[in-house]
């Protein structure tokens, strides 16, 4: 039987350095991540900050990855977030803090995170890169979140305040009520924003993910 697959995530903060207090920030508004994600079980244990501004978590599967780094990125806005994800073996058995493990995977991560930071490999800026045991998959879901990436450089400060409230309650009748504006605004917010872009992309690349993969 073949050894099962994990997907490590390491992210960590574009410009870091142009930030007040970004580590208490961003320790606040992790503990918060880690008790959503846990119960929406898209991680399988909490996040753990490493060196300065970076952080990292193993996914609970593989196909919750995509929607793991919207969700990441929603959160944490107005944060810039790179991301490196590595898919393959973990040595240790799967116990916090995750910083204390090691294996594959998390030399998977720490190669895709390092490649993010560098730029990436294509002739426009990407934040997001995969590494894996797979190198016709990488390719395939490194172009697609590169695309993806593009998009997401677009954003305005409100239509990602748009995008979180919307996804956290995805009724425009009930996004407007919160956030007092009309169901319009809300709708046109969320199309300037590639809103179903960025879901639709989500959910091609969890499919890809479990055909290539899983």
């Amino acid at each position: 039987m073949a050894a099962k697959l994990h997907a490590v995530l390491i992210a960590d903060v574009v410009a870091s350095t142009l930030q007040q207090s970004l580590r208490r920030r961003l320790g606040q508004t992790l503990a918060l991540a880690s008790r959503q994600h846990l119960h929406k079980k898209l991680i399988r244990l909490p996040y753990a900050i490493t060196a300065g501004d970076e952080f990292q978590t193993v996914c609970l599967s593989l196909a919750a990855v995509p929607q793991l780094i919207l969700d990441l990125r929603t959160l944490l806005q107005p944060l810039s977030l790179r991301v490196g994800v590595g898919i393959g073996q973990i040595a240790d058995r799967l116990t916090p803090p995750v910083n204390r493990l090691g294996g594959e995977a998390f030399q998977f991560a720490r190669k895709a995170i390092d490649t993010a930071k560098s730029g990436g490999p294509f002739k426009f800026d990407t934040l997001t890169f995969f590494a894996s045991p797979n190198a016709t998959f990488d390719e395939t879901i490194n172009l697609l979140y590169g695309l993806n990436d593009t998009l997401l450089a677009g954003l305005t400060a409100k239509q990602w305040k748009t995008v979180a409230a919307f996804s956290h309650t995805p009724e425009l009748a009930k996004t407007a009520r919160q956030m007092k504006l009309d169901a319009s605004t809300i709708s046109r917010n969320l199309k300037r924003g590639y809103y179903w872009q960025l879901t639709a992309a989500a959910k091609v690349a969890a499919s890809l993910i479990e055909r290539s993969l899983g």
